[in-house]
């Protein structure tokens, strides 16, 4: 028998999904599970670093096509409204910063719900592509059910408008959770497949003659609006002018939720335990199909929230445009990225990108400083380097873990030549 001399008993930090260690030989075994591993093992620096570097480069473009990037970016920093939290800001400027701010965090409701909803497939080893066909089920069973039941009570409107998108939701999710447990088809190409058949059957609902157009006029392809009493209360600001509405703490609630669930029981554990080795897990009794079907099912949860809250916090009716040009799912994975999938840094990064979108509207931003036609291409631009930079910290984090694993390999082996046991006599 021989053995290598200062064996490590763990295998390297970020080596186990939600970074966990766990003894040696028992690697990670899902391609979701080691990324997740490495994303998460840079702390708080990484996600900042990368932040800085993607809006660094966004400013090299500016500059490229003749535009102040520092003038952009105070501008777009000034139409976000989170000046108002500057105590210095006082009188007219005060008013407009508290108008924008509402607005900035009515667009970081829904991308904290969709960020999770990604988050917590990959906290488990999974892919959850579908945050956006997950968020347009939600979002019309929250129409349908907020322009019904014209005389039901307000309160009881709003849950069972919200209760009916989570179940829409779940069940959307859980058609990929439940081909991956039966088939083993990859979660990654159904969910992009499910994303394509709620969009076109929401264009179908809502479109010319569709089951769910509107009935008041027939030339125009949206839904009914939602009635009075199934609109979500705005706690500040002007309800004509879309103040901000309870679905913020309805949002911070979930991302309680999403902690505890993750770390403080049973389930979470099975969760992250299916994701880290779907073998070893169920070797030691877990059900690793039933894990699949209930964690797509929360994710799309979570995005057909994000979906309701979205129409009965502010849009208060569903257009075929809106279903074909919404991004807020999608945005959920730059969120979930960037947030490296954790209950504080998925918040974080949903205001920073909740800011940009707000931020860089028409509305807010002065045509003098940057074509508000092209802000919005800029959001684009800095959501596509924040995923390729994140996608290259994994690369580079890995690069280095072998580079460092095979230079102490070298070492301790001319250092210390492995000696062969005597055997017994």
């Amino acid at each position: 028998m021989t053995r290598l001399p200062d064996q490590p008993d763990t295998a390297p930090a970020g080596g186990a999904l939600a970074g966990e260690e766990y003894p040696a030989g028992e690697a990670a075994q899902t391609p979701a599970a080691r990324m997740a591993a490495y994303i998460r093992g840079g702390g708080i620096v990484v996600p900042l670093l990368t932040a800085a570097l993607a809006f660094f480069i966004a400013g090299l473009v500016m500059i490229l096509t003749g535009n102040d990037p520092f003038a952009t970016y105070r501008a777009i920093f000034e139409g976000t409204g989170l000046q108002w939290l500057f105590p210095w800001v006082t009188g007219e400027d005060r008013a407009l910063a508290a108008l924008n701010l509402q607005q900035t965090l009515i667009i970081t409701t829904p991308l904290i719900l969709t960020g999770l909803a990604v988050a917590f497939a990959f906290r488990a080893g999974l892919f959850n592509i579908g945050g956006q066909g997950q968020f347009i089920v939600g979002a019309i069973a929250a129409v349908w059910v907020g322009s019904s039941f014209a005389g039901m009570p307000g309160f009881l409107h709003i849950v069972l408008a919200i209760v009916a998108a989570c179940v829409a939701g779940a069940a959307w999710a859980g058609i990929a959770g439940l081909l991956k447990a039966t088939v083993g088809a990859h979660e990654v190409i159904t969910t992009i497949m499910l994303n394509y058949i709620a969009l076109w059957v929401g264009v179908w609902l809502f479109s010319l003659g569709g089951p769910l157009q509107n009935d008041r006029d027939p030339n125009l392809p949206v839904s009914n609006d939602i009635v009075e009493g199934a609109k979500l209360p705005v706690f500040w600001g002007d309800p004509v002018l879309q103040g901000l509405h309870i679905g913020i703490f309805i949002a911070l609630a979930v991302v309680v939720v999403f902690w505890l669930l993750l770390n403080r029981s049973t389930t979470g554990y099975e969760v992250r335990a299916v994701g880290l080795n779907p073998e070893a897990a169920r070797y030691s009794g877990m059900s690793v199909g039933r894990n699949y079907v209930l964690v797509m099912a929360v994710c799309g949860l979570f995005a057909g929230l994000a979906g309701a809250l979205d129409i009965l916090g502010w849009q208060f009716r569903l257009a075929t445009n809106d279903i074909q040009i919404g991004m807020l799912g999608f945005l959920g994975i730059a969120v979930a990225l960037l947030g490296r999938s954790t209950a504080s840094g998925t918040v974080a990064a949903a205001l920073l990108f909740g800011a940009l979108l707000s931020g860089t509207s028409q509305r807010n931003l002065d045509p003098t400083i940057f074509e508000p036609e092209l802000a919005g291409n800029l959001t684009v631009i800095i959501q596509g380097l924040v995923v390729l930079l994140v996608s290259a910290d994994v690369l580079v984090l890995s690069l280095l873990r072998r580079g460092r694993g095979l230079l102490s390999g070298r070492g301790r082996g001319r250092a210390t030549p492995v000696q062969a046991e005597e055997p017994a006599p």
